[in-house]
């Protein structure tokens, strides 16, 4: 079953095993998802949650591929992701 957020899993599960973290502007995960991040995403630290459970099915996508959300940087727009 595909989502809205699975190109953003595929990406990451393509990232090379040696890459440790990742920082993405929400402008280019906009581009990967082809799709506008929702507000939330811009402004609560909750949406970014490391969390699988709820209805938190953006996180599916980082979390099934491997990654998990370090940093989100509101002011300048990017979220770091480090390998778990």
């Amino acid at each position: 079953m595909t989502g809205k957020y699975t190109p953003l899993e595929y990406y990451l599960r393509d990232l090379p095993a040696s890459q440790r973290e990742v920082i993405m502007p929400f402008e280019q995960i906009e581009r990967i998802l082809n799709d506008k991040l929702p507000p939330s995403a811009y402004k609560y630290q909750a949406w970014w949650a490391n969390q699988k459970e709820g209805s938190h099915v953006e996180a599916n996508a980082w979390l099934d591929a491997g990654w998990k959300v370090d940093t989100v940087k509101f002011s300048e727009k990017w979220v770091r992701f480090v390998r778990q």
